[in-house]
């Protein structure tokens, strides 16, 4: 009996509308994301992906100033600039949406309203800092200074980029204002707090028992819940979700942003469902037991997801499913720094997309990324690996197969009885799904790429060692043979690397002769709330795309297209001369 479809909830880490996407932004949680999302959809899983564009809170605040434009306006552009990035870069969203929605508002006002009414949001008297030139409230993320633990300069108010730990503005030693370079001043200010120690007992029970997750996330998620304290879950701000507690003005105070945002992951899955015409198919991935959740982000956001966002979800109650998998990476960094969009240190998606294709980019932010340790961007090791790898080796396998399978035969050819080599190609090949599927549900994805390429290298000595070209002016069947057994290997290879490579392996999928999309467009699409405001969300119908994730049964016969070739080959000297001028 065929399996029963998993419901696999893919939550992405909602990227800040404060700017365009560098490539950090997308080597961490975004493009493995999407490996993960395509290969359960060729399962035959049933894939809920969503996020959407994060429009609250101080960076966006910060951005807007530095431009002179209102928070919104900066939403909308960066939003815009946002879905486009994905879109080229092949991002196969449900449901990407943003944070400024009613819809949002309203499941975000839910949670915190019932946390509040629960006792989980008490009330204490902290200090807010105050721009002196001004008078005006100096929000988290307008503050730097060195961090009390690991001695980083650039620590923000709000956590330190580089230990990760949670900080608050006074904590910082020598703080000063990243608007003029002012000294703050510290005034008390009231505040409603997340109870985080009432969770401590249960959040490191229950991390204990995720033995699945990667190491560096579940330690350092245990180091956080054992030392929990209570965290303000509001702010003296003007731009976010109103707090939907009697005595918080909305004109003065708004709910912190990361208590925002994470709920985004519930809002947007609550959106879909109302987007498709059924508005509790929400509840089969949030409220079943059966289905898993999977949530990818940077390494500095794993306080939010293995601690903050777990204890919200205790403290609603038990209706909603906790974390299955915290899918967290290490940082990208650009000649040895971190990428950063407001420090203005970044290689940005849309200037990569306009000059490069969007395979060859995900498969370095796949080979060489900071799945689990901070790796670094080059544009050399960039050059080398496409040419030298994904050219090279997969490239290569398929150019001349195709080749001389249309010259010779114009269509798959009717093979003759296969030797014991042959068959040996066809298992290796036939076996790479399960050992790559495993890799990829565990979250390993240069292990499962690694095993897809190190498959491409044996089909590409099998012809080599064969030579089908020469083979075929003396025995034409054996050569016909030959022929077959490659093209079979290619095609599931096909299916092997769509996770990784969407568009290549579309374009291929068209050359053998196959119709309908194994990795088809995705869509644009602007959708009506109930209060009558639109929005752009980016989706696709899934469900109306070919192929699963098992060998090729590629019938002999099928018309093959005149080939052509799947990657461009760079001119290492003309990349170099461009980018690094």
């Amino acid at each position: 009996m065929p399996e029963t479809p998993q419901k696999i909830l893919v939550a992405v880490a909602w990227p800040y509308a404060s700017g365009p996407r560098h490539l950090g932004h997308v080597a961490g949680p975004g493009v493995p994301s999407d490996i993960f999302a395509r290969y359960h959809r060729l399962k035959g899983n049933d894939v809920l992906m969503v996020s959407g564009t994060d429009e609250h809170g101080t960076p966006v605040m910060v951005s807007a100033d530095r431009e002179g434009v209102t928070p919104r306006e900066l939403a909308d552009r960066n939003n815009a600039l946002i879905l486009d990035d994905y879109v080229r870069l092949g991002m196969s969203y449900d449901c990407f949406t943003r944070t400024t929605t009613s819809n949002h508002y309203a499941v975000v006002q839910d949670m915190f309203r019932t946390l509040y009414e629960q006792g989980f949001l008490i009330e204490q008297t902290t200090l807010g800092a105050i721009a002196p030139a001004t008078g005006r409230t100096l929000p988290d993320r307008y503050i730097e200074g060195t961090c009390p633990i690991c001695g980083y300069g650039e620590a923000r108010g709000d956590q330190c980029d580089n230990c990760g730990n949670q900080l608050d503005p006074v904590d910082l030693i020598d703080p000063r204002s990243i608007v003029d370079g002012s000294t703050p001043e510290f005034r008390e200010t009231t505040h409603l707090f997340l109870d985080l120690p009432a969770f401590r007992e249960r959040l490191v029970e229950w991390i204990e028992a995720q033995t699945h997750w990667r190491p560096n996330v579940r330690n350092f998620a245990l180091n956080l819940a054992r030392e929990v304290k209570p965290r303000a879950m509001t702010r003296d701000i003007d731009w976010g979700v109103p707090v939907p507690v009697e005595g918080y003005p909305e004109d003065t105070k708004r709910i912190y942003v990361w208590f925002d945002a994470v709920i985004g992951y519930l809002s947007a899955a609550v959106e879909w469902a109302h987007n498709v015409g059924r508005p509790e198919a929400w509840r089969e991935w949030w409220q079943s037991p059966d289905a898993r959740s999977f949530y990818f982000m940077g390494k500095d956001n794993i306080v939010f997801h293995a601690v903050i966002w777990p204890s919200m979800l205790m403290g609603y109650g038990d209706a909603l499913q906790l974390p299955y998998n915290v899918v967290s990476s290490e940082y990208l960094t650009m000649s040895g720094s971190k990428a950063s969009t407001s420090r203005g240190h970044a290689i940005w998606v849309k200037d990569f997309l306009d000059r490069y294709e969007p395979d060859a980019l995900r498969y370095y932010l796949t080979a060489a990324g900071p799945e689990t340790q901070d790796s670094d961007f080059t544009w050399e090791e960039f050059v080398r690996r496409t040419n030298d790898e994904l050219l090279a080796n997969w490239g290569n396998l398929v150019n001349r197969t195709l080749v001389n399978a249309h010259r010779n035969f114009g269509a798959v050819p009717e093979p003759g009885p296969l030797t014991e080599g042959d068959q040996t190609l066809l298992g290796a090949v036939e076996r790479a799904f399960d050992t790559v599927g495993e890799h990829i549900e565990n979250a390993r994805f240069r292990a499962a790429l690694a095993d897809v390429m190190a498959t491409s290298a044996l089909a590409n000595q099998y012809i080599s060692d064969q030579a089908p070209w020469a083979l075929v002016k003396t025995d034409r069947d054996r050569a016909a043979t030959v022929l077959y057994v490659a093209l079979r290997a290619v095609d599931s290879l096909k299916t092997l690397f769509t996770p990784f490579l969407p568009f290549s392996s579309q374009v291929l999928h068209e050359l053998l002769g196959h119709e309908g999309w194994i990795a088809g467009p995705l869509e644009r699409r602007s959708v009506e709330e109930d209060d009558g405001s639109t929005h752009e969300i980016l989706t696709g119908d899934y469900t109306s795309w070919v192929g699963s994730w098992a060998p090729s049964e590629l019938p002999p016969g099928q018309t093959l297209l005149d080939p052509r070739p799947l990657f461009r080959k760079l001119d290492a000297e003309a990349v170099l001369a461009s980018e690094l001028s």
